[in-house]
């Protein structure tokens, strides 16, 4: 039954996308202008805000729109002017292009590449003289009839469509600027009251990403046009200041807009530029600006800024191209992260989080068990390496290599992992120790006599090897301590483990026990041992990832330890402590905060 409603809860989520899909492509007469509209009123929304401090709304709102869409309407203006422009000057290239021209079909018509295209002319001679007798096509005439009435004004319809979406978008701008307080109040009412927290986050959220990674893009773009204006002007290349406009506005569409922009001013320069090594400069030069724009600019300036996955965001903009043609590629971008805020911000949607944001995926501690239990030790040693080098190095045993040994024994209580695959777990962990065995101390131990010699300490694991191996890193953390771990291996009772203690004239005994066992058996050892021996020091590690952790270390001190952790850096510290006080008598009885 429950694996039935399940199924049955997938397909409905799956028919719910299908249907939101088909909703966007059927009213995206409507969706596209609002989608616009609103993306334009989150960018616009902090000038007018600061422009409202010093005078009313009313006149900000119009004030900023009018700046705004006269500066767009010139602009276009201008576009257009250009290129009638460079459409004029063309045929005067005629001579420019033609020599190019020459020079590539002389190329072509080397050795190998001449004997090719003959052969190639000889067979369609051949076809065509096989060809029987009066089936030459007859020609085709084309007559014009004069167009009267409403039909003469057809041309207006390619002009009518994007002017109407225009004008659309221009008067919801408008109100969505004078309105959006109202907006917003309307918009956490109709969510209720309970979610108000959740909402508030997620529009604030929304509004501050795409401000930001619009205001980060227009400065990158700014900054490329105008170097590539300045590059083309020093090349001689015709209208640099209209290829670095166009440049610059292009670099708004992902991926294929700086490839649009950099084409222009290269084929130009190969029309307009004499011989070949001045349009390879301009080329190169389109090569080395890109580069430095998305190593340096955006680096510098972008990097973090839309907290989205490449590969997603790629994904997103075929998706959004797909859905509503050019409009959609254009708004591809700022539509991710909003989608990307919603899932951070609303209970089913995770996975929108999960699949488009550029955060990781998986915590290390997670990547680093999942490549084990793929057998891939090369890649776990990897994700070891890379975590030393950014955090605290003696971290890295509570962090990545401790839990790895929960998560198994957790898999293997539960039936998800046999003991063989738990093994296999512990065993390449043991094998990725010796990465880790010059691993300084993050902090300076206590200072001990010079002439003291190392003291003998104790180390029992409770239940198994992985608690051995828990014991062994602890070892290694204790390599600036001047002490000896000695570790048995050997399963014993309490009694026996009572005489190897006195035998041995330790005074401390470090006993590891891994959750998520309980710590019953560990807890009769430690009644045994302070029973027998009083004065012996027993420290408890219950090392193990915060999920995992006890509530409470409070039955193990009742029981007569010493000292309970939950991680090694508190046993290594409390080890390091006891040890600079070996002449004290008294018993430390504390449960350092995990």
């Amino acid at each position: 039954m429950n694996e039935l409603l399940k199924a049955l809860k997938s397909w409905t989520t799956f028919a719910g996308c299908v249907l939101v899909v088909a909703v966007l492509y059927w009213a995206q007469a409507l969706l596209v202008p609002f989608s616009l509209a609103l993306l334009l009123t989150f960018v616009l929304a902090p000038p007018v805000a600061w422009l409202q401090r010093r005078i009313s709304r009313v006149p900000a709102v119009l004030s900023v729109v009018i700046l705004v869409f006269t500066f767009l309407g010139l602009a276009g203006w201008g576009v257009v002017r250009q290129m009638s422009s460079l459409g004029a000057d063309l045929p005067t290239y005629r001579a420019n292009i033609r020599a190019k021209v020459q020079d590539i079909q002389g190329v072509r018509y080397g050795a190998a590449l001449s004997k090719f295209e003959r052969a190639l002319t000889d067979l369609q001679r051949d076809f065509g003289a096989t060809a029987p007798a009066g089936t030459r096509e007859r020609p085709l005439v084309v007559r014009s009839e004069p167009v009267t009435g409403w039909s003469a004004m057809g041309w207006l319809g390619p002009v009518l469509g994007p002017l109407g979406t225009a004008v659309s978008v221009v008067v919801l701008v408008l109100f969505m600027l004078l309105e959006r307080e109202d907006l917003r109040d309307r918009l956490l009412g109709l969510v209720g009251h309970g979610h108000l927290a959740v909402t508030t986050k997620a529009l604030d959220e929304a509004g501050r990403r795409v401000s930001r990674q619009l205001l980060m893009q227009t400065i990158v773009n700014i900054i490329y046009g105008s170097i590539a204006a300045a590059g083309l002007w020093w090349f001689g290349v015709p209208y640099p200041l209209f290829w670095g406009a166009m440049g610059a506005a292009l670099r708004f569409i992902p991926y294929l807009g700086p490839v649009a922009g950099a084409a222009g001013p290269i084929l130009i320069a190969f029309a307009a530029l004499p011989g070949w090594r001045h349009p390879l400069e301009v080329a190169g030069f389109y090569v080395i600006v890109e580069v430095f724009t998305n190593l340096v600019l955006e680096t510098v300036l972008y990097a973090g800024a839309m907290g989205v996955s490449q590969v997603a965001l790629m994904l997103s903009v075929a998706f959004w191209t797909w859905l509503w043609g050019p409009l959609g590629l254009l708004m591809a971008t700022p539509l991710t992260v909003c989608l990307v805020v919603l899932g951070k911000h609303v209970p089913g949607l995770e996975f929108l989080a999960t699949l488009l944001s550029d955060s990781p995926p998986l915590t290390p501690e997670n990547s680093y068990y999942q490549r084990l239990l793929a057998r891939d030790q090369a890649e776990a040693a990897e994700i070891v390496e890379r975590y030393v080098k950014g955090q605290p190095a003696d971290t890295v045993y509570d962090a990545m290599l401790i839990p790895a040994l929960n998560y198994a024994e957790r898999d293997r209580l539960e039936e998800r992992l046999s003991s063989d695959e738990e093994t296999a777990v512990i065993e390449t962990t043991r094998e990725l120790l010796d990465l880790l065995a010059d691993v300084p101390a993050s902090a300076p131990e206590p200072a001990a006599s010079a002439a003291a010699p190392p003291s003998q300490i104790l180390g029992y694991p409770a239940n198994g090897p992985a608690d051995e191996l828990g014991l062994r890193m602890l070892a290694q953390m204790l390599s600036g301590v001047p002490v000896t771990l000695e570790i048995t291996t050997t399963r014993v009772m309490a009694s026996e483990l009572v005489e190897y203690v006195r035998a041995g004239g330790y005074t401390l005994i470090v006993i590891a026990d891994l959750p998520p066992s309980t710590p019953s058996r560990t807890r009769y050892l430690v009644k045994k041992l302070r029973a027998a021996l009083p004065d012996v020091r027993i420290s408890v590690g219950r090392w193990s990832h915060a999920s995992m952790a006890d509530e409470s270390g409070q039955p193990l001190i009742a029981a007569g330890a010493s000292h309970v952790s939950a991680t090694l850096v508190e046993t290594r510290k409390y080890v390091a402590e006891a040890e600079a006080h070996t002449g004290s008598p008294s018993v430390e009885r504390a449960v350092p905060a995990a």
